[in-house]
């Protein structure tokens, strides 16, 4: 479609939008990913203190399908208005692609907020941020993240392992075994995730409001992508809001009626 992409400077813009010319990510995109991915733990009590007021009834499963439809929404709208600034006539390419650069960010925040989020709701603890780092950056990676997390922390676990690969990633995991796996994770996630958000960035910047079908399209489907892993790697919800995680949130007061989000 547009013919080699060696030799178009749009595909030249993206890449290098994300990677110096040695092919390697720059500073300030590994700075911002890093810091996209170490949610903090109040924030992440906050965004579930947020839906138990609106629905003070619901159970961890419907918490769950909640956080579900907010991340979809949130990382579909943010893709396709990014997209959408291809159209104005002032914005040009390079400066939609820059844009798209700050959305792949958005969106790395709004993945790692979902899915501690999702992790604290089966009992995972998410204080730690290379634990919770390293278990992000497994989910965007899919199938791959999950092999390389079987393989490095199922082996340690022995026959007592849980079931479920996102419960390898607490506590129980030993620091230097995590570091290995994180930094292991890393490069890996790096030469996955940014070689496709160029391709993304790319498509966000075609003009006459094509940008906003393909941005908002390419987010939808990594965000589906995203909640697939994420339902693999922790199974069924509990019953019951886990001990650890009902000692931190603000519980509704009785008779609290359940509203509409």
């Amino acid at each position: 479609m547009f013919g080699r992409n060696k030799e178009n400077p749009a595909v030249k813009a993206a890449n290098g939008t994300l990677f110096d010319k040695d092919g390697n990510p720059k500073p300030a995109i590994l700075r911002g990913i890093e810091r996209a991915l170490d949610v903090q733990r109040p924030l992440i009590i906050s965004n579930l203190n947020r839906l138990r007021r609106r629905h003070p009834e619901a159970s961890p499963a419907e918490l769950a399908r909640l956080l579900e439809r907010d991340y979809l929404r949130a990382t579909t709208a943010a893709g396709a208005a990014v997209g959408a600034t291809a159209a104005v006539p002032a914005v040009g390419t390079i400066a939609s692609l820059g844009l798209s650069a700050a959305a792949t960010i958005g969106f790395l925040e709004a993945t790692a907020l979902y899915a501690d989020s999702i992790a604290e709701l089966h009992g995972v603890n998410t204080e730690d941020p290379e634990r919770s780092r390293a278990m992000v950056m497994a989910i965007l990676m899919g199938e791959e993240g999950t092999a390389l997390i079987r393989s490095v922390l199922g082996a340690s676990a022995g026959q007592g392992a849980p079931q479920y690969w996102g419960q390898l990633v607490n506590k129980s995991a030993p620091s230097s075994m995590v570091k290995t796996l994180t930094a292991s994770i890393q490069r890996r996630f790096l030469k996955k995730f940014l070689a496709k958000q160029g391709g993304f960035m790319l498509g966000r910047a075609l003009p006459f409001g094509a940008g906003a079908v393909i941005g908002g399209t390419g987010n939808h489907l990594m965000g589906k992508a995203v909640i697939r892993t994420t339902r693999e790697a922790f199974g069924p919800l509990p019953q019951t809001i886990p001990g650890e995680l009902a000692d931190v949130l603000q519980l509704p007061e009785p008779g609290t009626r359940q509203q509409q989000a």
